[in-house]
């Protein structure tokens, strides 16, 4: 890759952490600039397409355990379209749950696609 191409992928990764971390009537107000419009998100709890749908299943999420913080454990992998990021899910002052995502971003910066691992669930969810 190209220091213009990790650039350009580091600053995806950013926009994506920082969605994680907005309220759902931000992500849908900023969503377009994080996400391709028909962004598909795999996950073990099923496949959501569409920003709505992701600031909708953070409305869902958020009313059953409340207020999180979503942040990186460590540097995300970046090779051509791809991005591994490794993620922690805080709820409170506690960890919640640990997982990787992979994205495949767009040629112009927003990401097409997101398949999310689990790696460590919460007590009553299984990971996979």
């Amino acid at each position: 890759m190209t220091e213009a191409t990790d650039v350009r992928m580091d600053e995806s990764v950013a926009r994506y952490v920082e969605f994680w971390n907005a309220t759902p009537d931000a992500q849908r107000r900023n969503g377009a600039e994080t996400f391709a419009a028909d962004v598909v998100y795999v996950a073990p709890a099923g496949v959501l397409t569409g920003v709505d749908a992701l600031a909708d299943f953070t409305e869902q999420f958020t009313s059953n355990v409340g207020s999180y913080t979503f942040r990186t454990s460590r540097a995300p992998d970046l090779h051509h379209d791809r991005a591994r990021v490794s993620w922690e899910l805080v709820v409170g002052d506690e960890p919640f749950a640990e997982g990787t995502d992979v994205l495949i971003v767009a040629g112009d910066g927003r990401i097409a696609s997101v398949t999310t691992f689990i790696d460590r669930a919460p007590g009553h969810v299984p990971a996979h």
